[in-house]
């Protein structure tokens, strides 16, 4: 399955919450959702949500956490399979697991702590080759960090950098990351928890989706 580059306010109209995909444009009256709030395509007129089965239920959820974090099904069944392995292995259960490893993902540190506006422009960032992790140069938005990894980042994108920070200051950023804002660098303090996800999602529907 190839990378969505469609129009990502559709993604939002479709799921029918804000997966905040544009950055700042989500949090202002330019946000489709806040004019629209119905799904996208011809039979949108008709303004509202159709009820959804028990197996549309699933998808629905399990569709919504794969364009929070921009990962193809291919990517998402393969997170699934180390979720339900390590659950085997008696380390937590599997819908917890999935979002831990998402949360784990490079591209989603970036946007986590501030350096980035969305998920989208720090995989831009990262594929550009920007980005370092323990002075090594990263280019893969799904590498998945660990603790007491360090993140730094090319001479040329810190002014862009810089000033993300400046606006993120006063923006929550999860306990499990140490921004510094000096030295514009990030640091994982620890694995992230179940509870560290900044969205409603329930896990165990997805878990449902892919045992039936």
């Amino acid at each position: 399955m190839g990378r969505y580059i469609g129009p990502k306010c559709k993604l939002c109209r479709r799921e029918g919450i804000k997966l905040y995909l544009k950055g700042e444009k989500c949090f202002t009256d330019k946000c489709p959702l806040e004019k629209r709030n119905y799904p996208p395509g011809q039979h949108g007129f008709v303004k509202r949500r159709p009820k959804l089965t028990t197996f549309g239920v699933r998808l629905r959820e399990k569709q919504k956490v794969r364009r929070i974090y921009g990962v193809s099904e291919q990517m998402f069944r393969k997170y699934f399979a180390e979720a339900k392995r390590l659950a085997r292995l008696g380390k937590g259960f599997t819908g917890q697991n999935l979002m831990k490893i998402l949360e784990r993902r490079l591209d989603n540190v970036l946007y986590r702590s501030g350096i980035a506006v969305s998920r989208f422009q720090a995989r831009q960032m990262i594929s550009h080759g920007f980005v370092f992790v323990n002075d090594i140069n990263v280019d893969i938005p799904s590498y998945l960090v660990k603790m007491n990894d360090v993140i730094k980042f090319k001479p040329k994108v810190l002014n862009v950098v810089k000033e993300h920070l400046e606006n993120a200051k006063n923006s929550f950023i999860p306990n499990w990351l140490a921004v510094d804002f000096n030295n514009l660098t990030v640091k994982i303090l620890r694995e992230p928890e179940r509870n560290d996800v900044e969205y409603p999602i329930e896990d165990n529907l997805i878990v449902e989706f892919y045992s039936r």
